[in-house]
């Protein structure tokens, strides 16, 4: 998902508290994936060993006027379906639902489940073997979790409304009723009709000019799970990269984002030569508004990004990587359930390292890879002893799956295959994962399907290699590995730091030649500065609060926060809680201004910042608020 994590993680584990918001715990678990694995998904009620979709067609018209989305959602099912399509809904308004076969229509009673307050409700539809397609009539609601809905005003040119999509983890019911489950999937097709003069995108094959009229076509041609679905409508305009690559931006960043991503195509390439061909076709970026929760989304064929990344010299685009991997580890092969996200995040996290050394070198990827074991061990250090959500394999039944985002699916993910690599050596584990990433395509993956496969292709049914694959994957903590990461900029750096700390003199710290990554591992090297003078040294000759990269930014200001220099940059903070949507640099600044006993300021800021934020980043931080 969602990267990037990667480097800041440590806010989210406060979605622990979650497990108390569940009202009715579902009776019984119900089994998962269009090829009906005895795997039991416990954050879906839908069943599709009774009765599943094969195809999704999605007639919708986006109201701006009252925010909501009307829609006909029209789902035709596999063979062989039993009495009942069970889907999952929540805070959907649902019409009217008709069996159809050809021109002719049969109305039928739909009926719901209990009401579950992580999960929602299922849908019930009574089904007639003559019927083999359902055509669902429903309208969105204020309380939907995955819609964003933005005023022109808000806008860079103040002339349209914004809407997008979020639909991962589990909130593509709360815009479509669908099977919501990562191991169902299902094609899809749309039209779409939005005000006129405006652009719309979807996962799948889109136009690059606007429609006048504003009627929109889609189509998906590989089937893939709901939180895959996704949709924007809006002021953008497009730009090619390269020959399969382009990006979607306004029209006052367009150009500035086509500059960023000048390397789109190359790390396209690069994946390609590392794990095979890209099965997609073409991979596009659309450069969402501040308010976009995450760093990246990976909708197949449109990621979705932040604008937070358009750093002006290139330096934050492993967030590309990561969201191109996807196209492979999480897209092409996904987690049956959320229980295994590592299946997704620990593979594209590892891909991403590789895609980055190969365009940029073996050091550059080496300190990206650093900061995140540094995160990784932050997070271990700050769960509780054998915390279970410091395992792989998580068992999340009657919890929020929001539980999995953390740096343990990501980099302890990645740290695992890392030590894999390590272990049998790097060309015949490429030959592994090429062979993993063939054989599995299209398909869900759970944590023991992959030891088996692991066992019999890698393994070799080593009895010791057996047992260390366990520990990693169903065990608390971290195992003993420590991996061959080159850090030798690092060293550098920490070096300077000492210098600088001892001579009182910042002149040591070379800081206009350092890299973002050197940066952000200087601030992580800075102590405890009750006196400011660190604080004032630093920001004096690099003018740190005024820096353009927000990991930079990011990462100083709840530096200063912690060293109780809040009013100082008392300015510079709201400016950034009030532009900044990103839930990665929101939460830990006010997570800061909280524990420094600035909870006031923080929720004032909050206030006045909110109408910024999506419906995700206003829950985690009213979270936050409520310790």
């Amino acid at each position: 998902m969602l990267k990037y994590f990667s480097l800041f993680i440590l806010g989210f584990i406060f979605f622990a508290c979650k497990n108390t918001k569940q009202e009715n715990t579902k009776q019984d678990n119900v089994k998962h994936t269009n090829e009906v694995k005895e795997i039991d998904d416990p954050h879906s009620f839908s069943k599709p060993k009774i009765s599943s979709v094969k195809h999704l067609h999605l007639v919708a018209d986006i109201d701006f006027t009252n925010k909501k989305i009307n829609g006909i959602a029209k789902y035709f099912l596999n063979p062989n379906f039993g009495n009942e399509l069970i889907l999952d809904t929540k805070e959907l308004e649902i019409h009217e639902v008709n069996l159809v076969k050809g021109a002719e229509k049969k109305k039928v009673t739909f009926s719901f489940g209990i009401h579950d307050s992580i999960l929602g409700k299922a849908l019930l539809i009574p089904l007639d073997p003559l019927f083999q397609e359902v055509e669902i009539s429903y309208s969105t609601t204020k309380d939907a979790m995955a819609l964003m809905w933005i005023e022109k005003e808000q806008t860079d040119s103040k002339k349209f409304p914004y809407l997008f999509t979020q639909s991962q983890s589990i909130y593509a019911r709360s815009w479509i009723p669908c099977p919501d489950g990562p191991g169902m999937r299902f094609t899809y097709s749309a039209e779409i009709t939005v005000p006129k003069g405006m652009m719309a995108a979807m996962s799948a094959e889109n136009t690059q000019k606007v429609n006048q009229e504003g009627k929109y076509k889609f189509q998906m041609k590989f089937p893939i799970p709901a939180y895959l679905l996704a949709l924007a409508v809006g002021e953008f305009d497009f730009l090619p990269i390269g020959s399969q690559t382009g990006v979607y931006a306004s029209p006052s960043i367009v150009s500035k984002a086509q500059e960023e991503f000048v390397d789109l195509q190359k790390m396209l390439e690069a994946a390609e030569n590392l794990y095979g061909k890209y099965p997609w076709g073409r991979y596009d970026v659309l450069v969402l508004p501040s308010s976009f929760p995450f760093g990246g989304m990976e909708n197949p064929m449109l990621t979705f990004a932040t604008p937070s990344i358009l750093a002006g010299d290139r330096s934050l685009t492993s967030l590309l990587a990561h969201e191109l991997a996807h196209s492979w580890s999480g897209n092409l092969i996904t987690n049956s359930t959320w229980n295994d996200f590592w299946i997704n995040e620990g593979f594209t996290t590892y891909f991403e390292s590789r895609i980055m050394e190969s365009l940029y070198g073996k050091e550059y990827a080496d300190m990206l890879s650093t900061l995140g074991y540094q995160d990784l061990q932050k997070t271990i250090q700050n769960l509780e002893n054998n915390s279970p959500l410091s395992k792989l394999h998580l068992e999340l039944n009657s919890q929020d799956p929001e539980l999995s985002l953390s740096d343990i699916a990501y980099e302890k993910g990645k740290l695992f295959l890392r030590m894999l690599e390590e272990k049998y050596g790097r060309e015949k584990f490429d030959r592994f994962l090429k062979a993993y990433f063939n054989e599995f395509q299209f398909q869900s993956m759970d944590s023991y399907k992959f030891e088996n496969f692991l066992n019999e292709k890698l393994l070799h049914s080593d009895p010791k290699m057996q047992s260390v694959v366990k520990e990693w994957i169903y065990e608390p903590g971290l195992p003993l590995f420590k991996p061959s990461y080159s850090n030798s900029k690092f060293l550098k750096v920490e070096e300077e730091v000492k210098v600088f700390l001892n001579s009182k003199s910042v002149q040591n710290i070379l800081g206009a030649k350092y890299s973002t990554h050197e940066w952000l591992h200087l601030i992580r090297q800075l102590p405890v500065d009750s006196t400011n003078f660190i604080v004032k040294s630093i920001d004096s000759k690099f003018a740190l609060r005024n820096s353009g990269n927000s990991e930079i930014l990011c990462a100083w200001l709840e530096y200063v926060i912690k060293n109780g220099q809040t009013k100082t940059y008392a300015k510079e903070i709201e400016k950034f809680l009030r532009t900044i949507g990103r839930r990665k640099f929101l939460m830990p600044i006010y997570t800061a201004l909280q524990d420094t006993g600035n909870k006031t300021l923080a929720m004032e800021l909050f206030e006045k910042s909110k109408s910024n934020y999506h419906p995700l980043t206003l829950e985690s931080i009213s979270d936050l608020f409520s310790k």
